[in-house]
């Protein structure tokens, strides 16, 4: 990904909005999607400002450094951003991280910590943009997940995390979608750093989830961002869409898939040797 890749012109001049002096900003801005949601902004005619933990040298944009599990630092930084860019428009919340939590196991830090990130660090920054964002009358797009409506095990919390981001989305577009927009965006699984600590607890769901370029899930992001009509749900994909769907209306069916493909990598030695995943392999291999 780079600035100079553009959107097709189509696209633009037959549904989206001009860029240009757009005041955009960005959570989770030093990350995968970050970067080149930034970019492709920057390269759009927007102006952006980023938030993140840890921000890099080579970030293609300005990128304000900030912990969203702080209740005091998110409402500093995100004022400074704010003035920084003169107003806000768009706040895109994409931050957010991933990890291994199966169900059955009690709740840990790491089950706290993806809930404050995902979860409570997207409704920190997002009160904290309000007051900007209804004078603009602008948008907000929230980079939840496929997740949020079709859960994979041994991953619990960032399910929930997600399932519980578009429950605050609803609210938040009760109470003030008379002056701002929201949508939901619900990306598949794209290769990241996300998934790192899940494969080192050796828990991967490879097998389990079907990967989906980057640039699709840019490109939806924008379409909700920079779209004329608003859309409440756009997942990334034909093929997320069609899961969405089923995992929304007929839910017993996805059920059954994903069942039946975690019963076969636990009897294929998938999990071998992952502590987490015990209880799952012993349910699934012993005898009846």
């Amino acid at each position: 990904m780079n600035a100079t890749r553009t959107l097709p012109l189509g696209g633009l001049l037959g549904g989206r909005r001009d860029a240009r002096g757009l005041r955009v900003l960005v959570t989770g801005a030093s990350g995968t999607f970050g970067r080149a949601l930034c970019a492709e902004l920057t390269g759009l005619g927007a102006r952006v400002v980023g938030l993140d933990l840890a921000p890099r040298p080579d970030d293609p944009v300005d990128v304000l450094a900030c912990d969203i599990t702080d209740d005091a630092e998110v409402p500093a930084v995100v004022a400074a951003a704010i003035d920084r860019l003169g107003g806000l428009d768009l706040l895109i919340n994409n931050a957010g991280i991933g990890g291994p939590a199966p169900a059955e196991l009690p709740p840990g830090a790491e089950v706290r910590r993806q809930l404050d990130i995902n979860l409570l660090g997207t409704w920190r920054v997002t009160a904290a943009c309000v007051a900007a964002l209804v004078a603009s009358r602008g948008r907000v797009v929230m980079v939840s997940s496929r997740m949020a409506a079709m859960q994979l095990p041994l991953a619990a919390a960032y399910g929930a995390s997600k399932r519980a981001l578009v429950a605050y989305a609803d609210a938040l577009r009760m109470e003030i979608g008379t002056h701002v927009a929201v949508t939901c965006v619900y990306p598949s699984a794209v290769r990241s750093p996300i998934h790192d600590s899940t494969a080192a607890a050796g828990l991967s769901l490879e097998g389990m989830s079907s990967y989906e370029p980057l640039e699709g899930v840019v490109d939806t992001v924008l379409r909700a961002a920079l779209g004329r009509r608003v859309r409440r749900d756009l997942p990334t994909t034909r093929r997320g869409a069609v899961e969405f769907f089923l995992a929304r209306h007929l839910p017993r069916v996805t059920d059954r898939i994903i069942a039946r493909t975690l019963a076969g990598r636990a009897r294929g030695g998938a999990f071998q040797g992952a502590e987490l995943a015990a209880g799952v392999v012993r349910r699934h291999t012993e005898a009846p």
